[in-house]
């Protein structure tokens, strides 16, 4: 599966900070649990990475 390939997977997504001073991202699916934790300056890096996309996004339509 690839970024440009279709799903039907359904999934809640979750972000916040940690007790640890992480920030977790976690996915949630009817049969899994991802929990992802990233340092703060990691979760900028995806943050600037999700803005980038969603402008792509707008400028292509």
């Amino acid at each position: 599966m690839g970024i440009n390939t279709p799903s039907d997977i359904s999934a809640e997504l979750s972000i916040g900070a940690t007790d640890q001073k992480m920030v977790r991202i976690f996915i949630t699916t009817d049969s899994q649990e991802i929990p992802m934790d990233f340092l703060a300056e990691e979760a900028e890096e995806i943050a600037r990475e999700l803005v980038a996309a969603a402008a792509a996004c707008r400028q292509a339509s």
